[in-house]
């Protein structure tokens, strides 16, 4: 029986372990001690130990490479039996939402054979049995499957301007909906076999949220927001009032302590009489617009990206749930200035005001 390599050894690396043993099975014919040989050959007693008592057993040849260990794998059987595991779905396995990745997927490996597989590895596995990284389709939980049968940036310099001039923070907002419908998201899936993610088909309540990116030059980044949940029925509001923002604008007026320069889009509810007048009657607060159709300039844009791919084919059960997620990940988005940071990176301005053409001499 030859000596084992282990797998992730090199052909020169292997070489070179065979020699030093091959050179220590000549010594130990020669009647050498153990510790001698190890001093000389800078290698640990127990190894040597090692190789006596396989020399011992089969002579030199026994000290020789047998080539790279097998790497452990998944059998066909075993795979036949993972797909089933996955076919439950990733909360069965106690995972937040319905994506499976490679490193779910090496989780679920591990536990149920015990074996470690590199995320590589798992790739190809996949790959090998007809899987792909696909987004999923959703389908209500109510259906009964038996009975279905087959930039210019516009004001934004005026706005920097401004809030240079007065020392003021620079506000952009706006606002996004969101319902127990959750958003979709890549995942593992066997190729022609769509994953479907079991959501609610229905829900009288729908959840809106206004939130602020605050940014001032030398100052830490700020997110604030407010949620308002809206019950769909008929005639009942399905979105902030003019009053609402003017509560949202008080608020960060407050957090802030200081000015601020509002941008945001050309909204109706933006443009009502009385917050026009609200802003006239206090010097701390100005608004400016954003030029239309230009949401890729409004870096809450990108908090809405953040937000709804750390919600995506999560599976919402309430809609309380829906909102204790919602505060989770904007909690998690205001611990963390760098991402708010980032969504102005995003949006390519700068906070820096425009520089004014020089006068000719």
């Amino acid at each position: 029986m030859r000596y084992p390599e282990g797998g992730g050894l090199t052909a020169e690396r292997r070489a070179f372990r065979e020699k030093i043993r091959l050179r220590a099975g000549e010594r130990f014919a020669a009647g050498e001690k153990t510790a001698v040989i190890a001093k000389d050959l800078r290698v640990s007693v127990r190894s040597v130990e090692r190789w006596r008592r396989a020399w011992r057993e089969g002579g030199m040849e026994a000290l020789r490479s047998a080539g790279p260990a097998n790497s452990p794998t998944v059998t066909d059987a075993q795979f036949t039996v993972l797909e089933e595991e996955l076919g439950k779905g990733p909360s069965a396995h106690g995972f937040d939402d319905e994506r499976w990745t490679l490193a779910r997927v090496q989780t679920v490996i591990r536990r149920r054979w015990r074996l470690s597989l590199s995320v590589a590895t798992v790739w190809r596995l996949l790959k090998r049995h007809g899987w792909s990284w696909q987004a999923p389709a959703r389908r209500a939980l109510e259906r009964d499957e038996h009975a279905v049968e087959p930039v210019e940036e516009g004001g934004v310099a005026e706005g920097k301007s401004l809030a240079a001039a007065h020392g003021a923070w620079i506000v952009f907002e706006d606002e996004s909906g969101f319902s127990m419908t959750p958003p979709r998201a890549r995942t593992w899936g066997r190729r022609g076999h769509t994953p479907v993610i079991r959501v609610r088909g229905r829900s009288r309540r729908r959840t809106s949220v206004a939130a602020l990116c605050c940014y001032k030059p030398g100052v830490e980044s700020r997110l604030i927001h407010r949620p308002r949940n809206h019950l769909l029925l008929k005639g009942a509001r399905k979105s902030f009032s003019w009053q609402d923002y003017r509560d949202l604008l008080v608020r960060a007026h407050i957090q802030l302590s200081g000015p601020i320069v509002v941008v945001w889009d050309n909204l109706n509810t933006h443009l009502a009489a009385g917050l026009k007048r609200y802003e006239a009657e206090h010097d701390w607060l100005t608004t400016v617009r954003l030029p239309p159709y230009a949401p890729d300039l409004n870096p809450v844009e990108a908090v809405w990206s953040l937000v709804r791919r750390a919600m995506a084919n999560t599976a919402f059960d309430t809609p309380d749930d829906l909102d204790r997620v919602l505060r989770r990940e904007l909690r998690r988005i205001q611990l963390r200035p760098h991402l708010i940071d980032g969504c102005l990176t995003a949006t390519g301005l700068t906070l820096a005001p425009p520089t004014p053409p020089r006068k000719p001499q």
